[in-house]
Protein backbone atom coordinates (compact mmCIF):
# COMPACT_ATOMS: atom_id res chain seq x y z
CA UNK A 1 0.00 0.00 0.00
CA UNK A 2 2.66 2.13 1.02
CA UNK A 3 4.36 1.70 -2.77
CA UNK A 4 1.10 2.32 -4.33
CA UNK A 5 0.85 5.59 -2.70
CA UNK A 6 4.49 6.76 -3.56
CA UNK A 7 3.51 5.89 -7.36
CA UNK A 8 0.44 7.56 -7.12
CA UNK A 9 2.31 11.00 -5.72
CA UNK A 10 5.14 10.55 -8.13
CA UNK A 11 2.45 10.53 -11.07
CA UNK A 12 0.64 13.78 -9.69
CA UNK A 13 -2.60 11.10 -8.72
CA UNK A 14 -2.22 12.03 -5.25
CA UNK A 15 -0.81 14.94 -3.19
CA UNK A 16 -0.02 14.26 0.24
CA UNK A 17 -0.79 16.86 2.92
CA UNK A 18 0.45 17.55 6.33
CA UNK A 19 -1.64 17.00 9.45
CA UNK A 20 -1.80 18.87 12.58
CA UNK A 21 2.03 18.33 14.84
CA UNK A 22 2.02 15.89 16.82
CA UNK A 23 0.27 12.97 13.93
CA UNK A 24 2.11 10.59 12.70
CA UNK A 25 1.06 10.34 8.80
CA UNK A 26 -0.41 12.91 6.67
CA UNK A 27 -3.77 13.04 4.89
CA UNK A 28 -3.97 11.93 0.87
CA UNK A 29 -6.04 13.90 -1.43
CA UNK A 30 -7.30 13.98 -5.23
CA UNK A 31 -5.18 16.04 -7.41
CA UNK A 32 -6.98 17.82 -10.52
CA UNK A 33 -5.60 14.84 -12.91
CA UNK A 34 -6.60 12.18 -10.80
CA UNK A 35 -10.27 13.66 -10.32
CA UNK A 36 -10.82 13.41 -13.78
CA UNK A 37 -10.61 9.74 -13.64
CA UNK A 38 -14.63 10.28 -12.17
CA UNK A 39 -16.04 9.08 -15.41
CA UNK A 40 -14.47 6.17 -15.40
CA UNK A 41 -15.43 5.32 -12.07
CA UNK A 42 -18.95 6.31 -12.78
CA UNK A 43 -18.78 3.91 -15.91
CA UNK A 44 -17.62 0.58 -13.69
CA UNK A 45 -20.14 1.07 -11.20
CA UNK A 46 -22.66 0.62 -13.99
CA UNK A 47 -20.89 -2.30 -15.50
CA UNK A 48 -20.04 -3.96 -12.11
CA UNK A 49 -23.80 -3.58 -11.65
CA UNK A 50 -25.18 -4.79 -14.37
CA UNK A 51 -23.32 -8.46 -14.36
CA UNK A 52 -22.26 -8.56 -10.60
CA UNK A 53 -25.76 -7.80 -8.53
CA UNK A 54 -25.57 -8.18 -4.73
CA UNK A 55 -27.03 -6.57 -2.11
CA UNK A 56 -24.32 -4.44 -1.08
CA UNK A 57 -24.15 -3.16 -4.77
CA UNK A 58 -27.75 -2.51 -5.11
CA UNK A 59 -28.05 -0.79 -2.03
CA UNK A 60 -25.31 1.42 -3.47
CA UNK A 61 -27.37 4.86 -4.36
CA UNK A 62 -25.96 8.06 -6.53
CA UNK A 63 -27.52 11.14 -6.18
CA UNK A 64 -26.84 14.29 -8.23
CA UNK A 65 -27.21 17.51 -6.54
CA UNK A 66 -28.20 19.58 -9.41
CA UNK A 67 -31.32 17.48 -10.00
CA UNK A 68 -31.82 16.36 -6.69
CA UNK A 69 -32.59 12.57 -8.17
CA UNK A 70 -31.03 9.23 -7.88
CA UNK A 71 -29.39 8.24 -11.14
CA UNK A 72 -27.69 5.93 -12.90
CA UNK A 73 -24.47 7.04 -15.35
CA UNK A 74 -24.98 7.40 -18.51
CA UNK A 75 -22.28 7.64 -21.63
CA UNK A 76 -23.88 10.15 -24.18
CA UNK A 77 -21.96 11.51 -27.65
CA UNK A 78 -21.14 14.92 -27.29
CA UNK A 79 -22.49 16.11 -30.28
CA UNK A 80 -25.61 13.95 -30.87
CA UNK A 81 -26.23 12.89 -27.39
CA UNK A 82 -27.33 9.46 -28.56
CA UNK A 83 -25.69 6.73 -25.75
CA UNK A 84 -22.61 5.61 -27.43
CA UNK A 85 -22.23 1.73 -28.42
CA UNK A 86 -19.08 0.43 -29.47
CA UNK A 87 -20.35 -0.97 -32.40
CA UNK A 88 -20.99 2.58 -33.28
CA UNK A 89 -17.75 3.61 -33.68
CA UNK A 90 -15.29 4.18 -36.41
CA UNK A 91 -11.17 4.11 -36.23
CA UNK A 92 -7.99 6.36 -37.87
CA UNK A 93 -4.95 6.67 -36.76
CA UNK A 94 -4.30 9.98 -34.84
CA UNK A 95 -1.31 12.45 -34.86
CA UNK A 96 -0.06 10.65 -32.00
CA UNK A 97 -0.05 7.18 -32.94
CA UNK A 98 2.53 4.55 -32.67
CA UNK A 99 3.44 1.03 -32.23
CA UNK A 100 3.96 -0.90 -28.40
CA UNK A 101 7.11 -0.87 -27.55
CA UNK A 102 6.86 -2.29 -24.11
CA UNK A 103 9.18 -5.10 -23.38
CA UNK A 104 7.86 -8.74 -23.90
CA UNK A 105 5.76 -9.75 -20.82
CA UNK A 106 6.32 -13.52 -19.09
CA UNK A 107 5.02 -13.44 -15.67
CA UNK A 108 1.11 -15.36 -15.19
CA UNK A 109 -1.25 -12.91 -13.83
CA UNK A 110 -2.10 -13.58 -10.25
CA UNK A 111 -4.42 -16.49 -9.38
CA UNK A 112 -6.84 -14.80 -6.85
CA UNK A 113 -10.22 -14.18 -7.89
CA UNK A 114 -12.37 -11.76 -6.74
CA UNK A 115 -13.95 -13.45 -4.60
CA UNK A 116 -11.41 -14.75 -2.67
CA UNK A 117 -10.37 -10.86 -1.38
CA UNK A 118 -12.67 -9.78 0.98
CA UNK A 119 -13.92 -6.59 0.96
CA UNK A 120 -17.57 -4.88 2.56
CA UNK A 121 -17.27 -2.23 -0.04
CA UNK A 122 -16.63 -4.36 -3.44
CA UNK A 123 -17.96 -1.59 -5.54
CA UNK A 124 -15.60 -2.41 -8.36
CA UNK A 125 -14.22 -5.71 -7.15
CA UNK A 126 -15.00 -7.86 -10.26
CA UNK A 127 -14.06 -5.27 -12.49
CA UNK A 128 -10.52 -4.64 -11.58
CA UNK A 129 -10.25 -8.69 -11.54
CA UNK A 130 -10.90 -8.84 -15.36
CA UNK A 131 -9.20 -5.10 -16.67
CA UNK A 132 -6.81 -4.54 -14.02
CA UNK A 133 -3.92 -6.62 -15.56
CA UNK A 134 -2.62 -4.61 -18.69
CA UNK A 135 -2.73 -7.22 -21.22
CA UNK A 136 -6.19 -8.49 -20.69
CA UNK A 137 -7.17 -4.82 -20.99
CA UNK A 138 -5.12 -4.28 -24.16
CA UNK A 139 -6.86 -7.60 -25.46
CA UNK A 140 -10.12 -6.36 -25.03
CA UNK A 141 -8.93 -2.40 -26.65
CA UNK A 142 -7.59 -4.74 -29.90
CA UNK A 143 -11.69 -6.38 -29.67
CA UNK A 144 -12.93 -3.45 -29.95
CA UNK A 145 -11.40 -2.57 -33.35
CA UNK A 146 -12.48 -5.92 -34.81
CA UNK A 147 -9.65 -7.90 -33.94
CA UNK A 148 -10.66 -11.61 -33.05
CA UNK A 149 -7.85 -14.08 -33.90
CA UNK A 150 -4.50 -15.42 -31.95
CA UNK A 151 -2.18 -13.88 -34.81
CA UNK A 152 -3.72 -11.02 -35.18
CA UNK A 153 -3.83 -10.00 -30.94
CA UNK A 154 -0.36 -11.68 -31.07
CA UNK A 155 1.02 -9.14 -33.62
CA UNK A 156 -0.14 -6.04 -31.81
CA UNK A 157 0.88 -6.70 -28.29
CA UNK A 158 4.39 -7.90 -27.20
CA UNK A 159 3.71 -10.74 -25.29
CA UNK A 160 4.49 -14.63 -24.53
CA UNK A 161 2.42 -16.74 -26.58
CA UNK A 162 1.12 -18.89 -23.00
CA UNK A 163 0.38 -15.62 -21.65
CA UNK A 164 -1.56 -14.39 -24.24
CA UNK A 165 -2.97 -17.46 -24.33
CA UNK A 166 -4.38 -17.38 -21.00
CA UNK A 167 -5.75 -14.12 -21.52
CA UNK A 168 -7.97 -15.41 -23.88
CA UNK A 169 -9.16 -18.05 -22.23
CA UNK A 170 -9.92 -15.93 -19.02
CA UNK A 171 -11.97 -13.68 -21.28
CA UNK A 172 -13.89 -16.87 -22.62
CA UNK A 173 -14.86 -18.10 -18.69
CA UNK A 174 -15.90 -14.76 -17.38
CA UNK A 175 -18.21 -14.44 -20.35
CA UNK A 176 -16.32 -11.12 -21.77
CA UNK A 177 -15.39 -13.18 -25.34
CA UNK A 178 -17.21 -15.95 -26.96
CA UNK A 179 -15.28 -18.46 -28.93
CA UNK A 180 -15.70 -20.28 -32.31
CA UNK A 181 -13.83 -22.47 -33.82
CA UNK A 182 -12.88 -20.79 -38.14
CA UNK A 183 -10.09 -24.23 -38.42
CA UNK A 184 -10.46 -28.18 -37.54
CA UNK A 185 -6.89 -29.06 -38.28
CA UNK A 186 -5.00 -28.05 -35.78
CA UNK A 187 -8.23 -26.56 -33.95
CA UNK A 188 -8.16 -22.79 -34.12
CA UNK A 189 -10.62 -20.38 -32.78
CA UNK A 190 -11.49 -17.17 -33.24
CA UNK A 191 -12.78 -14.65 -30.62
CA UNK A 192 -15.68 -12.04 -30.11
CA UNK A 193 -17.20 -9.55 -27.78
CA UNK A 194 -20.22 -10.71 -26.19
CA UNK A 195 -22.55 -7.97 -24.40
CA UNK A 196 -20.69 -8.22 -21.00
CA UNK A 197 -17.80 -7.34 -23.22
CA UNK A 198 -19.44 -4.24 -25.70
CA UNK A 199 -21.03 -3.18 -22.20
CA UNK A 200 -17.29 -2.13 -20.87
CA UNK A 201 -16.48 -0.11 -23.72
CA UNK A 202 -17.96 3.09 -22.17
CA UNK A 203 -15.56 2.46 -19.30
CA UNK A 204 -12.52 2.01 -21.77
CA UNK A 205 -13.56 5.24 -23.98
CA UNK A 206 -13.36 7.18 -20.67
CA UNK A 207 -9.89 5.67 -20.25
CA UNK A 208 -8.78 6.09 -23.69
CA UNK A 209 -10.27 10.42 -23.14
CA UNK A 210 -8.45 10.72 -19.63
CA UNK A 211 -5.12 9.66 -21.69
CA UNK A 212 -5.09 11.46 -24.37
CA UNK A 213 -5.50 14.82 -22.26
CA UNK A 214 -2.92 13.48 -19.36
CA UNK A 215 -0.55 11.43 -20.74
CA UNK A 216 0.87 13.17 -23.85
CA UNK A 217 3.89 14.53 -22.41
CA UNK A 218 5.23 15.18 -26.15
CA UNK A 219 2.11 16.65 -27.71
CA UNK A 220 1.75 14.64 -29.96
CA UNK A 221 -1.89 14.79 -29.89
CA UNK A 222 -4.19 11.48 -29.74
CA UNK A 223 -3.30 8.60 -30.94
CA UNK A 224 -6.53 7.71 -32.00
CA UNK A 225 -9.12 9.70 -33.92
CA UNK A 226 -12.52 8.49 -33.26
CA UNK A 227 -16.01 9.07 -35.35
CA UNK A 228 -19.30 8.36 -33.94
CA UNK A 229 -21.05 6.78 -37.51
CA UNK A 230 -24.85 8.20 -35.73
CA UNK A 231 -23.81 11.54 -36.25
CA UNK A 232 -20.54 11.56 -38.60
CA UNK A 233 -18.66 13.50 -35.69
CA UNK A 234 -15.81 12.92 -33.27
CA UNK A 235 -16.86 10.94 -30.61
CA UNK A 236 -16.08 12.75 -27.27
CA UNK A 237 -18.15 10.41 -25.01
CA UNK A 238 -19.80 12.54 -21.73
CA UNK A 239 -21.06 10.85 -18.83
CA UNK A 240 -24.23 12.00 -17.66
CA UNK A 241 -26.88 12.01 -15.10
CA UNK A 242 -29.67 9.63 -17.37
CA UNK A 243 -32.59 11.35 -15.46
CA UNK A 244 -31.27 15.68 -16.19
CA UNK A 245 -28.89 14.91 -18.96
CA UNK A 246 -26.75 16.95 -17.08
CA UNK A 247 -22.64 15.87 -17.63
CA UNK A 248 -21.56 14.89 -13.94
CA UNK A 249 -18.36 16.01 -12.14
CA UNK A 250 -17.00 15.12 -9.53
CA UNK A 251 -18.44 16.87 -6.65
CA UNK A 252 -22.04 17.14 -8.43
CA UNK A 253 -23.05 13.57 -6.92
CA UNK A 254 -23.31 12.13 -3.51
CA UNK A 255 -23.00 8.17 -2.88
CA UNK A 256 -24.69 6.47 -0.79
CA UNK A 257 -23.29 2.92 0.24
CA UNK A 258 -25.57 1.11 2.86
Amino acid sequence: LSDRLKWLQSIDCLQKKATPAGRRSGSYHLTRQSSELYSTAMMAIVWERKYFRTPALDAVQLKHLRCGHTFTPAMRCGECHVAVDGRDVRYAPGPGASRDTRIKKVRRRSSLSASAVPSERSVYRNLVEIVGDRWTANVIALAFHGHCRFDQFHRELPVATNILSGRLKFLVEHGVFGARAYQQRPRRFEYYLTEKGWDLYPYFLTLLQWGDRWCDDEQRGAPMALEHAPCGKPLVGVVVCDHCGEALEPFSVTIKLD
